[in-house]
Parts: C-alpha cells; structure tokens; sequence
C-alpha cells in the first residue's frame, strides 16, 4: 500500500487491513519517496482523474504553470516532486492497481487475498 502516514484515509486503510488479516507493506510516499517505475505503472494504469487529486490542498496551491504540467504529456515530474498529488491509498498487488478505500476497493482487496 502506498501513501502518507498522516492521511486518515491511509490510517483507516492500515487498520482495516489489520483487522482484516490482510497483510500489507505500507510505503510512505513522503519519507520513502515515489518510485518512479512504480509511477510510470500507474499513470498507465490509470487516467489521470482517477490519479491526481484535484480537491487536495496541494493540487490547488500548484501555480498555473504546475497544473498544466500535471495535464500535459508527461506529469512524472510533478508527481513526483509532489507524491500529495495523488488520491490515496494506492494499492499494488501482483501487477493490480487500486486507488482509493471505499466499499468497492474493499471488496477488491478482499478478493486479492482469497
């Protein structure tokens, strides 16, 4: 599972996994930074709606010029200047991607482990 240790959605995914008895390693994009392959698999995996952010803080401080990098041909830089970009948490299983913990992703998860 990627995310930030401080996110609540992060928290609530970590116990739910715990509690669940699904075991996760958790890579903080902050501390552990973003690997950029990682990236490159996601952003192809992915549209960008799905992946970027657009209600968060970081998003609406970006500068005009940021924003249109984000939109443009390759926002690998941006991304990964700025991992908080990104909708969490991302999930990555056996070449599987999930962005986000509602009802349906648990679902999903589930499903991955059974």
């Amino acid at each position: 599972m990627y995310g930030i240790k401080n996110c609540d959605t992060c928290r609530k995914a970590l116990k739910w996994l715990q509690a669940e008895g699904i075991d996760c390693r958790f890579h903080d994009l902050r501390a552990d930074g973003l690997p950029g392959a990682e990236l490159e698999k996601w952003l192809s995996a992915f549209d960008r709606d799905t992946l970027v952010n657009k209600r968060g803080t970081s998003y609406r401080q970006l500068d005009d010029a940021a924003k249109a990098a984000l939109a443009g041909d390759d926002p690998t830089a941006e991304i990964i200047a700025q991992p908080t970009l990104l909708k969490r948490p991302i999930f990555s299983h056996n070449g599987r991607y999930l962005v986000g913990f509602k009802e349906p992703e648990k679902e999903t998860l589930k499903s991955w482990v059974d």
